[in-house]
């Protein structure tokens, strides 16, 4: 618990990154790991993981993040993308790979695949697949965070950037995704003047409440 807590109280929201501090591969395997184990509702996993590098790419997409310049000077950048429809053949492909995995056939998943299937109509009904898709993406945001604090890296979490350039920039439209959110990740910068000050956190008495 005090390994944990200590994470959670050094982690803070990365305004300036180190460009010259790149994280090492055996780390980053690490890392990805913890995307993948990504727990979601219904076991879908509703989202894909683009990890940029390419530094000319990262510059291209810096003013349509706002000018935060924590998406070219971070080491790795995770664009979480959702699909705008989830499909029928997706919800049969996670099918597929419960059985590839666990064994058994498609057919005794017949009433979770129905189950599911009537849960993503419902969904489309309203328009609300993509909005859903999203919010299991923060899911994956929040893990690979706390994640990174326990293994002393930085991240950003980033909600500020136009929508619509960055899918064209990315070609996500083919795919038929869009991107939700970014985690710029690496090592903060001595220059950043917000990793020193106090966190500000409500107490606990005001936040949790036991019945």
């Amino acid at each position: 618990m005090t390994d944990i807590l200590s994470a959670l109280n050094w982690r803070y929201a990365c305004k300036v990154f180190d460009p010259a501090k790149k994280i090492p591969a055996d780390i980053w395997a690490q890392l990805e790991q913890s995307l993948i184990l990504t727990p979601s509702s219904f076991g879908l996993q509703p989202w894909k993981f683009i990890i940029i590098q390419d530094q000319e790419l990262r510059e291209k997409l810096v003013p349509n993040a706002w000018n935060q310049h924590q998406v070219a000077d971070c080491s790795h950048l995770v664009v979480m993308t959702v699909p705008k429809a989830l499909s029928v053949d997706y919800v049969d492909a996670n099918i597929a790979r419960m059985v590839e995995v666990r064994g058994g056939s498609a057919d005794s998943l017949h009433s979770f695949r129905d189950m599911v299937l009537g849960f993503r109509l419902g969904l489309e009904a309203k328009g609300g697949l993509e909005q859903w898709a999203k919010l299991q993406s923060y899911i994956a945001l929040g893990q690979f965070m706390f994640a990174a604090s326990q293994l002393g890296l930085d991240t950003c979490p980033m909600e500020g950037f136009v929508t619509a350039k960055f899918d064209e920039i990315l070609g996500l439209e083919k795919d038929g995704l869009t991107t939700a959110v970014l985690c710029p990740v690496g090592y903060r910068s001595s220059d950043d003047r917000y990793a020193g000050l106090p966190k500000v956190r409500f107490e606990a008495k005001d936040v949790i409440e036991h019945r």
